[in-house]
């Protein structure tokens, strides 16, 4: 079949999207809390957190919506993690200084 210019019709997707069936609107891909955990936690889970979320996108428009689901939950997933990880790290460090300050007030009294 042709349209009137002598090119064929092709019924699907009028973007390319590739003519699957669009299960609906695309998931979250938590990429805003991957940036911020990366900055402001754990720079090592953060960055896997914002691959993960960078995957979200692609893989919906390759028509793969189980994929971008999971890779979503990957996203959200990690950014936990380094959230997690970033305030155990901050609570140990408050805990050593205020340990290394008594440590060294005592270390003090020691050499008058």
């Amino acid at each position: 079949m042709t349209d009137n210019q002598g090119l064929p019709n092709y019924s699907g997707d009028p973007q390319g999207g590739g003519g699957f069936n669009n299960p609906g609107p695309p998931p979250n891909n938590n990429l805003v809390w991957a940036i911020l955990t990366t900055i402001l936690c754990c720079l090592p889970f953060g960055i896997v957190a914002i691959v993960k979320a960078n995957q979200v996108s692609s893989l919906w428009a390759q028509g793969q919506p189980a994929a971008a689901q999971e890779a979503a939950d990957a996203a959200k997933k990690w950014s936990i993690i380094a959230a997690i990880v970033g305030a155990v790290l901050g609570i140990l460090y408050v805990l050593l200084l205020v340990l290394g300050v008594f440590a060294a007030s005592t270390d003090m009294s020691n050499y008058r």
